[in-house]
């Protein structure tokens, strides 16, 4: 029987990181939300509201927190609170704190 050449490949969402801007897969990128002016970490993705997608990398955290895409992405006036967010990034990563945030 005659193969049609296609190949069934599932197609698997992607969102794209408002850090860095790179298209990823959504299971590679944490979804972020808005939650009275603080941006919280979802891992689940169960969270209410608009979303953001961000790589797990501080490095993609200061692109998006420099390049003001939080509030563009939840579409919000004024600046939003990272600290908890980052915390959520170091910890996952493992990264070492910041020399400006050492005591």
């Amino acid at each position: 029987m005659p193969s049609s050449g296609r190949t069934h490949v599932r197609a698997r969402p992607e969102r794209t990181c408002v850090g860095c801007r790179k298209r990823a897969a959504k299971h590679q990128l944490l979804r972020v939300t808005a939650v009275e002016g603080v941006c919280v970490p979802d891992p689940r993705g169960a969270l209410p509201g608009r979303g953001a997608h961000l790589h797990l990398d501080l490095a993609c955290l200061d692109l998006a927190v420099r390049r003001r895409a939080f509030p563009r992405a939840f579409r919000l006036q004024g600046t939003l609170d990272t600290e908890r967010l980052r915390g959520f990034i170091e910890e996952r990563v493992g990264g070492a704190p910041r020399a400006d945030r050492l005591p």
